[in-house]
């Protein structure tokens, strides 16, 4: 059983943190962690495996609700008639980007972790899973467009993945950059709209 010194295992998180922030996961070191708390590397094994493990911990819980938010929120566009999918697709798509860069921004540092420091993790392709999403739900509303006999320009599933994976690129550019949280959401409206645009564009429909 691990000890239950809270007040270590927190700084511990806290000290790992600054380390991943400063040289990525790959450059972080235990031994640095332990110095900058004056303590051994054995008292961080009491409480964490590996470097790995002190990583997840700090990004693992905002990162799983957004993947599964997401997911959800793309669940829950795919059960609408498709009639409201194409109408609303706009606000549709506002709403939960909102939402997206809220979270984001509410747990920021732990983004800031896997967009800027997490190779080497579990997590070095978290955008790619969000990607993952976008993209399947983009073949699905192709899909069911093309079963009620609408005419649009068939684009193959690379393209979509493509244009998912930049649209995610381009939202976690804000926090690349460092943007002020106003800033960044204004960014994202500029993104939203482009991508709305585009997609309608695209697919030759209006």
């Amino acid at each position: 059983m691990r000890p239950t010194n809270e007040k270590l295992a927190s700084d511990i998180l806290e000290a790992g943190k600054q380390e991943f922030l400063s040289k990525g996961f790959k450059g972080a070191n235990l031994r640095n962690i332990a110095s900058s708390l004056g303590v051994t590397t054995g008292a961080i094994y009491r409480y964490y495996t590996d470097k790995e493990e002190i990583f997840s911990t700090l990004v693992e819980e905002p990162a799983h609700t957004l993947t599964e938010k997401y997911r959800t929120l793309q669940k829950e566009f795919s059960a609408r008639p498709l009639e409201e999918q194409l109408s609303g697709l706009p606000e549709i798509s506002e709403s939960g980007h909102d939402w997206m860069m809220e979270h984001i921004y509410n747990h920021y540092e732990a983004f800031k972790l896997i967009i800027c420091c997490s190779t080497g993790t579990q997590y070095e392709h978290y955008m790619e899973t969000l990607a993952e999403i976008e993209t399947n739900s983009g073949i699905l509303l192709m899909e069911r467009m093309e079963a009620a006999g609408m005419k649009f320009r068939h684009i193959d599933e690379d393209m979509v993945h493509m244009l998912s994976s930049a649209l995610f690129s381009g939202i976690f550019e804000t926090v690349r950059h460092d943007m002020p949280r106003e800033k960044a959401f204004a960014y994202m409206d500029g993104i939203r709209e482009f991508y709305s645009a585009g997609w309608f564009q695209i697919l030759g429909i209006s």
